[in-house]
C-alpha cells in the first residue's frame, strides 16, 4: 500500500540575523511553490554565525545557487574579499604560516606533492610549505586574484572567502528576501506550542498576541534555540577539549587594504586583525578561566592599539547531537557555537541551509529523512571541531592554556596517528575543508610525519627538489602581475559603475 505524505508547503523562519535571512531566500528562491514566512527577531550577540564577518570560500558558491550576483552580494554590501589567514607564534620555534584555499603544489610522480616536501624537509632542505600555494603567496604580497585566471596556471584554483560588512550584508539579505516574496512578521516569540500526540510544533506565540503556523519551522534565533529547545534540550559540551569561551571586538580606521587575515597566539587565547574596506576589524578570542574580562580587554587594547568596542561576548562550544527534531531544524548557532578560528560559522549555518533544500522532507517528517539529516550534519560539524581543535593539540607553547585538559576526541587522535607516521590523511565524507587545509596546518605548525611515503622511491631526490623550485619561481614571476587588494577592490566598483 501507497503511503501518501503531503509535500511541506509552509516554513516558518525564526531569526532576523544574516543566517535567518539567508535561510529565508534559499528556501524561497530553491523549493519551488513553497511559502516561507520569517519572524525576524534579532540574533543576540552570542550568535557567531551572525556576528563574525569573515567567511570561507564556500559564502560565494551560496550566493549562486540562490541568484544573488557578486556586485550586490559583496561590493554594494561594503564587503571585500579575504584568501588566507597567516597563523603566528603557535607553534613555538617555527615561522609563521599561512592557511589559504587552494592547492598547496602541483602533482608529479607517484606520489602527493606533499610527500616530495616531506622528503626535503628530512633533509633539511625544504623551503616553507605555504610557498608552494599560490593563494598563500598572493595574500603575503597583498595581491588578489583578477577574475577567470587562465587555465593551467598555478593559480587557477585559488579560492577566496569573503569579509562582510554585518549591518549592511543583512539588510541586503532582508531586501531580496522580500523581493522573492518572503513574508515578514514582526514580533517576538512569546511561547512555542507543541501538538498533542506527537510533539511536532504547531504554531509560535508572539508577544503581540498573535501567532506563526507552519509546517516546518527553523530556528535561526541564536544559542538559546528558543524553538528547539522547546522539543528537548540535547547540547554535546566541546569545553573539556576548547576552553575558549569570551570574544572582544573593536575597530579602527582602514590601513593598507589586504587579502591576509591575521590570527596571533597568545597566553590565554588568540587575537585576529581583518581588513574591511573602510575599517580595520580586531578581536580577541580568549579563556575567562585564564585571563578575567578586564585582563582581556587591556591585552586586545595593547596588542591592536584600540579600545574594545564593547563588553566581552560569552559563548558555550558545543553542538546539538540532532539539530532536526520532529518538524523543527535548529541552524546557525541554535544548532552548532564553535569559535571562530578559521571563520567557520556562517559556513556550518550555509551548509545547514542547503542540506535542508537537498534533504526537504514530507510533512510528516519521516523518522529516517530526519536520522539521515542528522547523521550528515553530526559527522560535518564533527570535523569541523577537529579542525579547529587540530591547531591546539598541533601548537607548541608553555603556558597552562595550551596544556591539554581531556583526552583528543577519538576521530582527531585517529587523523593525528595516522598522518605523524607516514603523511597519510584518514577520508570522512563530510569534510569541510579539503586535504591541503589540513596539510598546511599541520605542516605550517611543524608536525612533519616521522616516515617518507615509500612510493616517493620512484622519483630522485633532486627531480623532487628541482620541481618544487620550479613551481615556488614560477608563483613568485607571477605576482607582480597581479593587483593590489587596493586596486582589485577598486577595479570591481569601477565594473559596476560602468
Amino acid at each position: 500500500m501507497t503511503i501518501l505524505d503531503e509535500p511541506v508547503r509552509s516554513v516558518a523562519v525564526i531569526g532576523g540575523g544574516i543566517v535567518g535571512w539567508s535561510a529565508a531566500v534559499a528556501l524561497k528562491r530553491r523549493v519551488p511553490g513553497i511559502s516561507v514566512t520569517i519572524v525576524p527577531v534579532m540574533p543576540p550577540d552570542d550568535a557567531l554565525a551572525d556576528r563574525m564577518p569573515q567567511t570561507l570560500p564556500s559564502a560565494i558558491g551560496f550566493h549562486d545557487d540562490v541568484g544573488l550576483r557578486e556586485e550586490d552580494a559583496v561590493l554594494r554590501a561594503g564587503g571585500g574579499w579575504r584568501l588566507g589567514t597567516l597563523f603566528e607564534g603557535w607553534a613555538g620555534g617555527q615561522p609563521a604560516y599561512v592557511h589559504a584555499y587552494g592547492n598547496y603544489g602541483q602533482p608529479f610522480g607517484t606520489a602527493s606533492f606533499h610527500q616530495h616536501w616531506t622528503r626535503a624537509a628530512h633533509a633539511g632542505s625544504a623551503a616553507p610549505y605555504d610557498a608552494h600555494s599560490p593563494a598563500a603567496m598572493l595574500a603575503r604580497a597583498g595581491r588578489m586574484l583578477p577574475p577567470n585566471p587562465p587555465p593551467g596556471s598555478p593559480f587557477a584554483d585559488v579560492q577566496a572567502g569573503l569579509v562582510l560588512d554585518v549591518g549592511r550584508y543583512r539588510a541586503m539579505l532582508a531586501a531580496f528576501a522580500r523581493h522573492l516574496g518572503v513574508v515578514v512578521r514582526e514580533g517576538k516569540v512569546a511561547g512555542v506550542h507543541l501538538r498533542s500526540g506527537d510533539g511536532f510544533i504547531e504554531r509560535v506565540a508572539l508577544a503581540d498576541g498573535g501567532s506563526v503556523a507552519a509546517d516546518l519551522f527553523v530556528d535561526a534565533a541564536g544559542p538559546a534555540g528558543v524553538l528547539r529547545s522547546a522539543i528537548d534540550a540535547d547540547f554535546e559540551d566541546w569545553r573539556p577539549w576548547l576552553a575558549c569561551d569570551r570574544l572582544l571586538h573593536a575597530s579602527a580606521v582602514a590601513t593598507d587594504a589586504s587579502p591576509l587575515d591575521q590570527v596571533v597566539a597568545l597566553p590565554a587565547g588568540w587575537r585576529w586583525q581583518t581588513s574591511l574596506p573602510g575599517a580595520t576589524l580586531h578581536g580577541l578570542c580568549y579563556a575567562s578561566s585564564f585571563w578575567g574580562d578586564e585582563d582581556a580587554g587591556r591585552v586586545l587594547a595593547t596588542e591592536s592599539g584600540v579600545e574594545p568596542a564593547a563588553p566581552a561576548i560569552r559563548f558555550e562550544q558545543g553542538a546539538r547531537p540532532e539539530p532536526w527534531a520532529r518538524n523543527c531544524v535548529a541552524i546557525g548557532d541554535a544548532a552548532v557555537v564553535i569559535e571562530p578560528l578559521e571563520w567557520t560559522n556562517l559556513h556550518l549555518a550555509q551548509s545547514a541551509i542547503d542540506r535542508i533544500v537537498s534533504a526537504m522532507p514530507g510533512r510528516a517528517c519521516h523518522p529516517l529523512e530526519i536520522a539521515d539529516y542528522n547523521r550528515q550534519a553530526g559527522a560535518e560539524v564533527t570535523r569541523v571541531r577537529d579542525f579547529v581543535l587540530c591547531h591546539y593539540a598541533a601548537a607548541r607553547r608553555p603556558e597552562p592554556f595550551w596544556q591539554p585538559r581531556a583526552p583528543l576526541p577519538d576521530s582527531l587522535a585517529r587523523t593525528l596517528r595516522l598522518f605523524a607516521e607516514r603523511g597519510r590523511l584518514p577520508f570522512f565524507e563530510e569534510e569541510t575543508f579539503a586535504r591541503d587545509s589540513w596539510l598546511a596546518v599541520l605542516l605550517g605548525q611543524g608536525i612533519v610525519p616521522r616516515r617518507i611515503d615509500p612510493l616517493i622511491g620512484a622519483t630522485p631526490s633532486h627531480q623532487s627538489d628541482a620541481a618544487m623550485a620550479g613551481y615556488r619561481d614560477a608563483i613568485a614571476r607571477a605576482l607582480p602581475h597581479f593587483p593590489t587588494a587596493a586596486q582589485h577592490h577598486a577595479a570591481q566598483h569601477a565594473r559596476i559603475s560602468r
